[in-house]
């Protein structure tokens, strides 16, 4: 009788975070891209400070 009554709490623990983790999925809502300076790169140091940094000076980091 011990051992069932365990499982069973244990299941229905398991159903319970399984239901929290769909109502948490759902309840999300969208990030706004590029909200608050969060898609660019802002350069902290040099000639080019506090300019964001665009695609021309990244490219020609990599070469």
């Amino acid at each position: 009788m011990r051992d069932k009554k365990h499982l069973v709490e244990h299941s229905n623990k398991l159903v319970e975070k399984a239901k929290e983790k769909t109502l948490f999925r759902t309840q999300r809502k969208a990030v706004e891209a590029g909200a608050h300076g969060t898609l660019d790169y802002t350069i902290k140091k040099g000639v080019n400070k506090n300019k964001i940094a665009g695609e021309k000076i990244l490219k020609s980091k990599k070469d």
